[in-house]
């Protein structure tokens, strides 16, 4: 009895969890289909669940004006800042977790005091700071002020903790210089935490708005999240635009957590543990 209960209830829990994961990815079926809409479709007053006359004219619309431009910055911004930030992030984790030096500690805290610090607080002040340096309307405008991520020097530091001094140690009698210790030993090891750390720097530099929007001007250098959401005042109820906009935008976060799924989750699982 106890059995058939057990399995009743986890088969309950299976088409529980089935149920929540189609509602939560309803809204994604949703935005894709709408793309391939024409707009009559997308006015009918009986929803279509399956486009009737799917059209590819939605996405060549928005690629054919600033769209390409668009999507082409949001590249190599997001790249640029996370190339950046994972090389700076680590090699100050490994300072902070490996290093002894007067002030370790005093910076650590440091950093964890500006983790708690909102981040819209900082716009005004990081505007001036990059308007006096000639850096609006660029890309190292948009990249270089967040490169030095508290969170990221976090989570790095967390991995680096866990590695064995005595392997640091060995490694040193054995005549490993510094570069090679850190190229070759601390890299391989931590690459977990740099995939997580890629990941969620990616993720926040290309779907970022409101710095995008203060640091940039012109429309030729505007990204494509900022360029998409400028659509709602360019254009009169043009859904399919946006959808198919939305879509484009999407895609890069999702193919990017599909390509490191493994590592990330693994990421995600050794940190939980060794927090």
């Amino acid at each position: 009895m106890g059995t058939t209960s057990r399995r009743a209830r986890d088969m309950l829990l299976s088409v529980l969890i089935f149920v929540v994961a189609l509602l939560f990815l309803f809204p994604f079926y949703w935005m894709i289909t709408g793309a391939f809409k024409t707009r009559f479709d997308l006015m009918a007053l009986v929803p279509q669940w399956i486009p009737r006359h799917p059209t590819v004219e939605n996405f060549a619309r928005i690629t054919g004006g600033h769209g390409a431009r668009w999507f082409l910055n949001s590249v190599i911004v997001s790249c640029g800042y996370t190339l950046l930030t994972v090389t700076v992030c680590t090699m100050a984790g490994y300072s902070l977790a490996k290093k002894r030096y007067p002030g370790r500690q005093f910076f650590f805290t440091m950093f964890i005091v500006v983790m708690a610090i909102p981040k819209n607080t900082t716009l005004v002040p990081l505007f001036l700071l990059i308007k006096d340096l000639g850096m609006v309307d660029r890309y190292s405008g948009l990249i270089l002020p967040f490169v030095a991520w508290p969170f990221g020097i976090f989570l790095i530091r967390q991995f680096m903790q866990t590695l064995p001094n005595e392997l640091f140690e060995a490694a040193k009698i054995d005549g490993a210089s510094e570069r090679y210790l850190f190229l070759r030993i601390v890299i391989p090891l931590v690459l977990p935490g740099i995939v997580c750390l890629s990941v969620f720097a990616f993720r926040d530099s290309w779907n970022d708005y409101f710095w995008q929007l203060i640091a940039l001007k012109s429309t030729a250098m505007k990204t494509f999240p900022l360029g998409v959401a400028g659509l709602l005042d360019d254009m009169v109820v043009e859904y399919g635009i946006l959808l198919a906009g939305s879509t484009l935008a999407s895609l890069p976060i999702i193919l990017l957590f599909l390509v490191f799924q493994r590592q990330f989750t693994a990421g995600i699982a050794l940190s939980a543990i060794k927090g």
